[in-house]
Order: structure tokens, then sequence, then C-alpha cells
């Protein structure tokens, strides 16, 4: 998915939630754990009940992962499910170099050979240039690049400045830019850092930011529409437990979480869009 595409769909739903489907065996409604693949049918409902009001998806890899095969096998039955014009994410945070960063690209991007297709991935930048190049040689898919992180430890690296008074993170953005255009490249701002939202935006003036950290983590969603917001909207905000486990019944209660987000941010897109 290009980035016109990206943004009909923003336009289309007023909406630019992304939904992330951090899918937990032990936190899921009991019904579904008699199933035969409980974890796909919980993203079924949860789906079908937000579709209307996300216009991204946004697995994390990792709660896939930890399940062996099985956790693969749901995976890419979750992957077919998810409409086709939603844009979906891969939240694996990977990084590494030469050959091995070409397979976790062919992993997530590349349908012959792995079966999963999806629009995006996220990316660790520490390894540098060479770990990212061979996610973006792939025609409308997009690299997300970690770059000001909500979790507590991002002080300990991401804030750390150097002779020139450039914290890390600012570097890694102005240096990123270089690699790959804003047509394809994103960068993961977390919303609990809304005192950095406006410097990350002058930073990246044309750049998607993915944020994550409203709901459960205590961002404002206000705050990163007035601060990031830019012409093209320019924002992916992403909330997973405080839909996907908002109640019992995930059809009613996701449902009604997302649609409540949805019109929060169909406010801000007339009154916070630059």
């Amino acid at each position: 998915m290009n980035s016109s595409e990206l943004v009909k769909q923003i336009e289309q739903k007023r909406s630019f939630l992304c939904v992330g489907l951090d899918s937990d065996l032990n936190l899921i409604p009991r019904k579904f754990r008699t199933e035969k693949d409980p974890i796909f049918v919980f993203n079924q409902a949860v789906i079908d009940a937000t579709h209307s009001y996300a216009v991204a998806y946004k697995p994390n890899i990792a709660f896939y992962e930890a399940m062996g095969p099985r956790g693969w096998e749901s995976l890419q039955k979750t992957m077919e499910y998810i409409p086709k014009d939603i844009f979906t994410i891969a939240d694996a945070k990977r990084g590494d170099i030469g050959n091995t960063a070409l397979k976790y690209a062919q992993t997530f991007f590349d349908p012959v050979c792995s079966g999963l297709n999806f629009d995006s991935i996220t990316v660790a930048p520490y390894m540098g240039r060479d770990s990212v190049e061979p996610f973006l040689t792939y025609r409308d898919k997009w690299v997300i690049l970690l770059a000001l992180t909500s979790n507590i430890g991002s002080h300990d690296f991401q804030m750390t400045k150097s002779e020139d008074y450039m914290p890390l993170y600012e570097r890694v953005m102005r240096t990123a830019m270089s690699w790959g255009s804003p047509e394809h490249l994103m960068f993961v701002i977390g919303a609990t850092r809304s005192d950095f939202l406006q410097k990350v935006r002058e930073i990246a003036p044309d750049n998607f930011f993915l944020v994550p950290g409203i709901g459960a983590q205590g961002g404002s969603l206000e705050d990163v529409a007035k601060y990031a917001m830019n012409a093209h909207v320019g924002l992916l905000v992403n909330s997973s437990r405080g839909i996907i486990y908002a109640g019992e019944d995930t059809s009613v209660s996701a449902a009604r979480e997302a649609k409540k987000i949805q019109e929060e941010m169909d406010r801000y897109l007339d009154e916070y869009r630059k």
C-alpha cells in the first residue's frame, strides 16, 4: 500500500486508528479458548468489530512466535482475514545485517517465500543503514523505524547526547531520512513523549509516525494530533489492550472502544490538521 492509498483510507474513515493485535491466550475471553485456533477466532472477532473504524492492524509478532508453529498459522490466517484495503504492520522490531536482514524482509514481505504479505515492518536501527536497506528494496512496502519510544528504558540510549548536543533519537531520524523517502519510511514515536512531539515533527515534517502509547499506557490522543499531525495527517495511532481486552463480549466492547477513538480522531482531523 502506498502513501496515497493510506491517506485515502484515513480520509474515508475519518480515522487514523491502528488496532494492535497483541493476542495472548492467557488474556483473551474464555469463550475463545475452546476453539481449535483460539487466537485466530479471537482476532476474527476483533477485526469484525473494528474494521469500520481502523485504517491499520498491527500484530505483535512476539505473541505469535511464542506459540511456535501454531502461532505462525494463526498469524497467517489473521493476515488473510484482514480486509485488503487496510494497512498491515508486522510489529517485529527486526534489526540485523546482510543476508539475515534480507531473510527477515522475505519473511514478512514475500508471500511466495513465507505466505505472509505485510505492508510494513518495525525495524530497530542500531546496526545502521545496511540493516534497513533490504526492507526498503520492496516496492510499496514500508519500514517503520524505532526512533523515540515510550518505555522507561528509552532514556538509557535514545536521549544520550553527542558532542554537538544532538540526542541519539534525532540523529537516527535525520540519518535514516537519507535512506528512504517519506513514501516508504515511517518512525515509531511514543505517545507518552508528548513534550517531544512538536520537535519530532519539525525533524521529519513529511513522514508518517506510528504512535503507540494511548489508552492503557496513558498517552494523550489530543496531544498527538495537536503537535504531530501534518497536512496529510501523517499519523497512525495504535491502541491494543484498550480495544481488544475491553470486555468479555469482544464483538461489542472492541467496537465500542474503537468507535470512541475514531470519533475523537474525527474531531481532531478538522481542528489540528496543518
